[in-house]
C-alpha cells in the first residue's frame, strides 16, 4: 500500500510540475499503474472487471495525449505544454482529457469502475486521479476550442444529473455527481481557469467528506443507508448537510463555485449556457436529496427489510469532522 500511495503522489506531482509533454504523459502512466492494484485488491470479479475497464480507457487516453503532443511537435516544433497551438492536436487533446476525466461522451467507464472498487479507492478515483488531467486542461486552456468545451460541459451536466436519477447504488450516484461537477468545471475553463481549480478543490473536499462518512458507516446501497441513523445520529445529520452542499444549496460551501461560475458566464454574455447548466444541476439536486432523505429523514417504521444496526461508541475521526466542517461552512470565503 505504501508503494502504491507513493507512486500515486509521485505520478501526480510529475504531471503537475512538468513542462514537457513526455513528462506529463509519464506521470499519467505512473498514476494509472499505481491505482490499478487498489481497484482490483478485493479479487471480486466486479473489481477485476472494473480494473480492466479502467486500464483500457486510461491507456487509450494516454495514447491520445502522446498523439496530440506529437502532432503539435510535428507542426510547430514545440514540446512545451503551454505551447499547444495546432487546432488538430487541440481537438485530440480535448478528447484525451475528456477520457481521462470521464466527461461526456467518454463517461461510460466511470460509474462502472467506481461501482467495482471499494469506497476509499473510489474516493481516490474521483479526486486524486482527476487532478493531473485538470492541471493539463488548465495549462492548455487558452488554445482549446471553446464551443466544443461548452457543449461537452452542458452534456456532462445533463447526463450526470439524468443518469443518476434511477440509481440505488451509492457509488454510482456519486460517480454521476462527479460527472456533472466536471461539467461545471469544463464550462468555465477557457474563460476563467482559476474558477475551474477552485471548483475542483471544493468538490474534492465535499466528496472526501461524503466518501469517508459512508466508509465509516460501511454503506454501499440506499437500503442499508436507511438503517445507519441508529449508529451515529449526529454524523448522519452532518452527512445530510454535506450532500446538500454537494448539490450547491446557498448557505453551504457548494454554492460558492456555482455562484462564481454563473457570474463569470454572465460577464461573458453566455446567459443561455448559464441558465441551461443551472437548470441541469436541479437534476443532481434530486438524487442528492434522495440520498439525504435516506440518510436522515426515513425513521422507522419504514419498509426496508434490513436488520437494524448496532449502535457503536466509536468516536468519529477528526478527518471527517474537519472535512464536514469545511464542506458546509466555507461560503463566507467568497
Amino acid at each position: 500500500k505504501l508503494i502504491f500511495t507513493t507512486s500515486l503522489l509521485l505520478g501526480t506531482t510529475i504531471t503537475i510540475s512538468s513542462n514537457h509533454w513526455i513528462m506529463a504523459w509519464a506521470g499519467l502512466e505512473i498514476n494509472t499503474l499505481a491505482i490499478l492494484p487498489l481497484i482490483s485488491k478485493s479479487h471480486h470479479p466486479r473489481a477485476i472487471e472494473a480494473a480492466t475497464k479502467y486500464f483500457l480507457t486510461q491507456a487509450a487516453a494516454s495514447a491520445l495525449v502522446l498523439f496530440s503532443s506529437m502532432t503539435n511537435a510535428w507542426h510547430t516544433g514545440q514540446w512545451d505544454i503551454t505551447q499547444l497551438t495546432h487546432p488538430t492536436s487541440c481537438l485530440i487533446l480535448t478528447s484525451a482529457i475528456a477520457m481521462k476525466l470521464g466527461l461526456v461522451p467518454f463517461h461510460f467507464w466511470f460509474p462502472e469502475v467506481l461501482q467495482g472498487s471499494p469506497l476509499t479507492t473510489g474516493l481516490l478515483l474521483s479526486t486524486v486521479m482527476k487532478f493531473p488531467p485538470i492541471t493539463l486542461f488548465f495549462m492548455t486552456s487558452p488554445s482549446l476550442n471553446q464551443t466544443l468545451l461548452v457543449l461537452m460541459a452542458i452534456l456532462s451536466a445533463a447526463l450526470g444529473g439524468w443518469m443518476g436519477l434511477n440509481q440505488t447504488q451509492i457509488r454510482k450516484i456519486l460517480a454521476f455527481s462527479s460527472i456533472s461537477h466536471l461539467g461545471w468545471m469544463t464550462i468555465i475553463i477557457s474563460y476563467s481557469p482559476k474558477l475551474t481549480l477552485l471548483n475542483f478543490y471544493l468538490y474534492t473536499l465535499m466528496t472526501a467528506a461524503v466518501f469517508l462518512t459512508l466508509n465509516s458507516f460501511k454503506t454501499l446501497k440506499l437500503s442499508t443507508l436507511m438503517t445507519t441513523w441508529t449508529k451515529t445520529p449526529a454524523l448522519s445529520a452532518m452527512l445530510f448537510l454535506t450532500l446538500l452542499s454537494l448539490a450547491g444549496l446557498p448557505p453551504l460551501t457548494g454554492f460558492l463555485p456555482k455562484w462564481l461560475i454563473i457570474q463569470e458566464l454572465t460577464k461573458q454574455d453566455m446567459i443561455t449556457a448559464a441558465v441551461t447548466i443551472s437548470m441541469l444541476s436541479l437534476l443532481g439536486l434530486f438524487f442528492y436529496l434522495r440520498l439525504a432523505y435516506c440518510a436522515t429523514i426515513t425513521l422507522p417504521p419504514h419498509t426496508t427489510n434490513h436488520m437494524k444496526q448496532w449502535r457503536t461508541n466509536k468516536p468519529v475521526s477528526a478527518m471527517i469532522a474537519i472535512l464536514i466542517t469545511v464542506s458546509t461552512m466555507l461560503l463566507p470565503i467568497s
